[in-house]
């Protein structure tokens, strides 16, 4: 099967005209301008541009290797930026990394624990050296998420870990919350817990910002989503954009072909920014081609031009977060970056996956 696109209203600017605008008023907490990392002659992030406001539950999605945990790890200081401008709560984390991990709460992808110590002795370890540390909702949390905290770590399975780095990480009342796929080897009930302390803790007035693999989740959480494609950032959104998002399926009358330039100037002015035609040139079983046509915004006023381009079998879906996401990373799978690691990710990970709070 191939796809062949119309280029009108690239899928990184199909925006609805009446979406919801973050207001201008708000701080914002996570400030990314230009941001590059690179390894030697390999560039992890490029050119990166971010802005996490006061009070967003933030989503970061991309594919293994698309440069998630490079920018978080960046964003906190524990890699040095090769370009560009950063700033985290007020602060340069270049300049002044200390003060960055003073207002975050920080929960890496593989949390690393004293081994040798308790789950409660963890609990107060890190209630004491952290000036926000409260070891009484430490424990309160770690109640919720059901874990024994009489077992040593080095005792405790990888499930167990987890929800005690939850507990460590998610007491401390800071500003920001940056959590690097949370409910990783947890349970669907558990999951749903996690996910509850996420919204309470945003409840609270802090702002947080996450990663996960589960789209469901950042769907159901988030209200402003981006998508890092191969280091670069390919697309933000707000989530009640995606609820103005649909994919119309059509088939071509048998042997006739889709004159796709003039297809596309036909397209109404006002929706030129919000259309994106697509000719998929399998043939289905009633001997066929297809076309998809993709639409940000109110769907109802485009249906008179989709309809008049005499198409059969006319099916609509709304566009959510999945097709999306398969959208802007359809590729990436055969793209070696994915699969390349630098020689310096060893270190990297050795100095930053440690629980920082």
């Amino acid at each position: 099967m191939t796809e062949t696109s119309v280029p009108v209203g690239p899928e990184s600017q199909l925006r609805p005209n009446d979406a919801p605008e973050t207001s201008a008023t708000v701080a914002p907490v996570v400030v990314c301008e230009k941001l590059s990392k690179n390894y030697g002659g390999f560039q992890a992030l490029a050119d990166c541009d971010l802005h996490v406001n006061a009070g967003d539950i933030f989503g970061l999605l991309g594919p293994n290797g698309a440069g998630k945990t490079t920018l978080i790890r960046s964003l906190l200081g524990y890699l040095q930026i090769s370009g560009g401008k950063a700033s985290v709560c007020g602060a340069d984390p270049r300049i002044d990394p200390v003060r960055v991990r003073q207002n975050v709460s920080y929960l890496p992808g593989d949390a690393r624990l004293p081994r040798h110590l308790r789950g409660d002795g963890v609990l107060r370890f890190f209630a004491d050296i952290h000036p926000r540390g409260d070891l009484a909702r430490s424990r309160k949390i770690a109640d919720a998420l059901e874990l024994d905290t009489r077992r040593h770590v080095g005792m405790m399975s990888t499930g167990m870990r987890q929800k005690l780095a939850l507990a460590v990480v998610l007491a401390p009342a800071t500003e920001l919350l940056i959590l690097d796929e949370p409910t990783a080897n947890l349970d669907p009930t558990v999951r749903g817990t996690v996910l509850e302390l996420v919204a309470q803790a945003h409840r609270e007035g802090r702002t947080v910002m996450f990663s996960s693999h589960v789209l469901s989740e950042i769907e159901d959480t988030c209200n402003r989503v981006a998508f890092l494609r191969r280091g670069r950032m390919a697309l933000e959104l707000q989530m009640a954009e995606l609820f103005q998002r649909h994919r119309v399926w059509a088939d071509l009358p048998a042997g006739e072909s889709f004159d796709q330039p003039a297809v596309a100037a036909s397209i109404p002015a006002a929706f030129r920014k919000r259309i994106k035609i697509t000719q998929v040139d399998s043939v289905t079983s009633g001997g066929a081609a297809s076309v998809r046509i993709d639409t940000a915004g109110d769907l109802a006023p485009m249906l008179p031009w989709i309809t008049s381009l005499g198409l059969h079998r006319m099916r609509i879906e709304p566009l959510g977060l999945r097709a999306i996401y398969d959208s802007v990373h359809h590729d990436t799978l055969e793209d070696p970056r994915d699969h390349e690691l630098s020689p310096d990710d060893e270190i990297a990970d050795h100095i930053s996956s440690g629980v920082s709070v």
